[in-house]
């Protein structure tokens, strides 16, 4: 089994590289397309919602089949979206395939989060849960990176060729290593109305919802850099496309130290006060991401300190809220993932294609508008603590 945290941090990871190997070549691709900068911010929100579209989709369906099937059949079909993107000669037909990627990319990404609630249980899992985060982390900062360098072998279309490349080497990993976590005596029915009704179990229940919105809107905070890092680096930092390491080295550092964090945390700190405090910390490094860019603008490295303190309290508090939401649902895992990711992913998508360039044009706007989601976030997270018992070990939902 100890394959099994690279596999599953592996799957993770055609997410943001899906995401962000593509960011140096927006400009490129923009003057092939004859299209502007914000029309390129399309690229990234037609993954991104038409993701959060199909998760609600693929937990369910790994509950009742298996999670290996799933996980194979999702990431073939990413593999040829990704040709597809390669191959495209407009902008409208690049959409289509980004649409098709993000359909088919959460049978990796959101399957994996729940082979390791089926196969590890209590602090043992909330410290696998952290050392996948912490490999995770490292994709946002080494995709742009290797996107960048990938411009230098080729023209834009290269850097799909690579995505293609990484998929079919998770198809076999997964087909050698990754072992079958949910046994078929413990699966659901393939039914229509079974698997309907495992997703409304879970959007009916408003604890769900609440703890949910903590950890999206919180990440969200986050993640309007991430999806505004062609604009935040080349227009507004100034640099050009082999530089978006200058943004995404720190922010995934604070990624890499809040996860260890969280690692360390297992088993010694309860999960609310683990949470309560990695919020707060993020709170306060985005009020003071928006006093720096008030004060100094967009100089570095202060323009990056905000975001990688952001990344700290984030990380370190994701993990116990993610077990959090999966300790809810014991016999639909799979349909409590698919959930929280769908509000995420519909959450980040629009942050990206339509909050993101009203909010770009500087960076104390940006700041202000990040720090506004973790302030929502964390409203939230508190909201939720304010409606449980005295006494956390009488609440199994935050049993972690």
């Amino acid at each position: 089994m100890f394959l099994v945290p690279l596999i599953l941090a592996g799957l993770s990871m055609l997410g943001p590289f899906s995401i962000d190997t593509p960011f140096p070549a927006f400009r490129q691709m923009g003057d092939d397309f004859d299209v502007t900068g914000d029309q390129m911010q399309l690229v990234v929100s037609a993954y991104l919602i038409s993701f959060g579209l199909m998760s609600p989709f693929h937990g369910p369906l790994s509950d009742a089949v298996g999670r290996r099937p799933v996980i194979l059949g999702g990431v073939a079909v990413y593999v040829l979206a990704s040709i597809g993107c390669a191959f495209s000669t407009s902008l409208p037909m690049l959409l289509v395939f980004r649409v098709l990627q993000g359909l088919s990319a959460g049978g990796g990404v959101i399957v994996s989060r729940t082979v390791i609630r089926d196969a590890f249980s209590g602090p043992e899992a909330q410290r696998l849960m952290s050392r996948v985060m912490m490999i995770f982390a490292v994709a946002p900062a080494v995709a742009p990176i290797i996107g960048g360098l990938l411009l230098q072998l080729g023209p834009w279309q290269v850097t799909f060729w690579f995505m293609a490349g990484v998929g079919l080497l998770l198809i076999t990993v997964v087909a050698l290593a990754l072992p079958e976590t949910h046994p078929a005596e413990r699966r659901t029915p393939l039914r229509v109305a079974s698997l309907v009704g495992s997703l409304l179990d879970v959007t009916r229940n408003a604890t769900f919802h609440r703890v949910a919105w903590a950890a999206a809107l919180s990440f969200a905070g986050q993640f309007i850099y991430i999806g505004a890092a062609p604009i935040f680096v080349v227009d507004l930092l100034g640099r050009g496309e082999l530089d978006f390491w200058v943004f995404f080295v720190p922010m995934i550092g604070g990624v890499l130290v809040g996860s260890q964090v969280s690692s360390l945390a297992a088993g010694r700190v309860s999960g609310d006060r683990l949470i309560t405090a990695a919020m707060l910390f993020a709170t306060l490094g985005s009020f003071v991401n928006v006093g720096l860019a008030a004060t100094v603008g967009p100089s570095l490295p202060w323009a990056v300190v905000g975001p990688a303190l952001l990344g700290v309290g984030t990380a370190a508090a994701y993990p116990s809220l993610q077990l959090a939401l999966l300790d809810m649902f014991p016999a639909g895992r799979g349909a409590a993932v698919s959930m929280f990711t769908f509000f995420t992913l519909m959450l980040n998508g629009l942050v990206a294609g339509l909050v993101a360039p009203l909010v770009t044009g500087t960076v104390v706007e940006l700041a202000i508008a990040s720090s506004f989601l973790v302030l929502l976030g964390l409203g939230s997270w508190l909201w939720h603590l304010g409606l449980q018992p005295r006494h956390p070990k009488e609440n199994p939902t935050l049993a972690l």
